[in-house]
């Protein structure tokens, strides 16, 4: 009787009271509690059981200690997902939808579709998934990994991973992070952007307000052609495109890579440049590490001649000079300049970031687990440069459900400088979410680690309900359109 009792436990199965006293010894109710709390306080150790303490302990005190932190409302071999539903709030990168995939022990988990894509890239994996257990996070995985692309493309299979981990967390009653091997550090350091300020007084003030007020120990600034578009002789052949480098249409600037739109900048232009430098280095100081992104679509030896110019300001890095595919460009510019080098956020999958680190064309990775595959996938990809000397930062620009996906990832990943927080000044953004700890999600410029079950996080509805996308205000409606598969999906015959 008892064995059977003991699987029934095992499973996570609640017992009923006669059971239950099936397993007791027959003695005293002083007796019996006086002996659990004195096995509780010799076996403790460290918050958690040495097994081997519990070998000579009454089965009573066994099963209670054993079974301490049991889900009892999950059991996670006969979980299996039931339903995928969706929000789309708001950030300073535009629309972040929100996924909520559910079971039939009604647990759930929430994941996030990269910032400015569309639901729907997570929509259409809802019918591959269905009747899954989302414990086996790698199967699920490898069954809609072929369903993403680099880019935005990549934000529903995504999604689903992240979700996965929330519900595995949940089902097991662990963080994200200890399912992914445990965790190296309790913080992570986050780096936030410099503010967008012409008026170089009221910049170095927001600066301040990051350095000192906020706590940031790294900031990351825009740097560019687009801060001299308006100065007469500073470029060459940028009159002939029209738009900025955000403009997607076809043939347009920003829809042109960067070796085939023949804009230079001129000696004069890479002045103006440094002056901007200067004066943000200055405002920041030398303390801090200070990295520039978004310099426009201009080839590798203008890349360079940029590069070269900025040497005297130690930038922390250059990112994204060129498109990430052009491997040896990359090494090009990398062996000609001294400011560490960048890419990676747009990068699907850990086969590409491969060839970035076995070329060395890079000095740092820089994923988006939005993007890049997952927590999986990026820890992968962090272990994989890690193992051949280049360091990793973590693009993200999201809400906080795809922040907190990112902060287990880091605090499971050794080689991690830093990871990016878009929407510092965006007030409500931390209120989209609430702590299972009651913790704040960021304190002094660090992301705090968790240690509640899963992403640790639940959504605030309240404030979402304010900020939803005014061309979809649904909360979480069916979306029983999306069940039924219509295609045969193998790649291989």
């Amino acid at each position: 009787m008892k064995n059977e009792l003991l699987k029934l436990l095992a499973n996570g199965k609640q017992l009923d009271k006669q059971s239950r006293e099936s397993l007791t010894p027959n003695k005293p109710e002083e007796t019996k509690g006086s002996a659990r709390r004195d096995f509780l306080k010799k076996s403790a150790l460290g918050g958690g059981l040495a097994l081997g303490g519990m070998l000579f302990s009454s089965t009573e005190d066994t099963l209670a200690q054993s079974t301490s932190k049991v889900n009892r409302n999950s059991s996670p071999s006969e979980l299996k997902i039931t339903d995928m539903r969706y929000i789309v709030p708001m950030t300073t990168v535009g629309r972040c939808p929100i996924i909520r995939i559910e079971t039939n022990q009604g647990i759930y988990g929430l994941g996030e579709v990269r910032d400015g894509a569309d639901p729907r890239y997570a929509l259409l994996l809802k019918s591959r998934i269905l009747g899954m257990n989302p414990c086996s996070v790698e199967m699920v995985f490898k069954a809609i990994k072929q369903f993403g692309f680099h880019g935005r493309q990549a934000g529903g299979v995504c999604a689903v991973e992240m979700a996965l981990w929330d519900l595995a967390g949940k089902a097991y009653n662990v963080p994200a992070y200890q399912l992914l091997g445990g965790k190296y550090r309790d913080t992570v350091r986050l780096y936030a952007d410099t503010p967008e300020e012409e008026d170089m007084t009221v910049f170095s003030a927001k600066v301040k307000d990051r350095l000192v007020t906020k706590g940031y120990t790294w900031l990351k600034m825009d740097l560019g052609i687009e801060l001299i578009k308006d100065i007469p002789g500073t470029t060459v052949n940028s009159g002939f495109w029209k738009g900025s480098q955000w403009n997607d249409k076809p043939m347009s600037l920003g829809n042109t890579k960067h070796p085939f739109t023949q804009i230079q900048i001129t000696e004069k232009g890479l002045d103006e440049i440094a002056k901007y430098v200067d004066k943000v280095r200055s405002a920041v100081g030398y303390d801090v590490p200070l990295s520039s992104d978004h310099f426009g679509h201009f080839d590798i030896n203008n890349s360079i001649r940029l590069a070269k110019k900025l040497e005297p300001y130690r930038l922390a890095w250059m990112e994204d000079m060129v498109p990430w595919e052009f491997t040896q460009q990359w090494k090009e510019i990398t062996t000609a300049i001294e400011t560490p080098t960048v890419t990676g956020e747009d990068i699907y999958l850990k086969e590409e970031f491969i060839k970035l680190v076995d070329n060395h064309a890079v000095d740092i990775i820089h994923p988006d687990l939005s993007s890049s595959g997952g927590l999986l996938e990026t820890k992968k990809i962090g272990d994989y440069a890690e193992e051949h000397g280049v360091a990793m930062a973590m693009h993200f620009a999201g809400t906080p459900v795809a922040f907190m996906a990112n902060v287990h990832c880091a605090a499971a990943t050794q080689n991690v400088l830093a990871l990016e927080h878009h929407n510092i000044d965006l007030p409500y953004w931390e209120s989209y979410v609430k702590t299972v700890d009651k913790k704040p999600l960021i304190e002094k410029g660090f992301a705090l680690v968790p240690d509640s079950p899963g992403l640790g996080i639940e959504l605030n509805e309240e404030v979402l309900k304010q900020h939803l996308d005014p061309k979809d205000k649904s909360w979480f409606v069916p979306t029983k359109e999306w069940d039924e598969k219509r295609s045969w999906d193998r790649l291989w015959s």
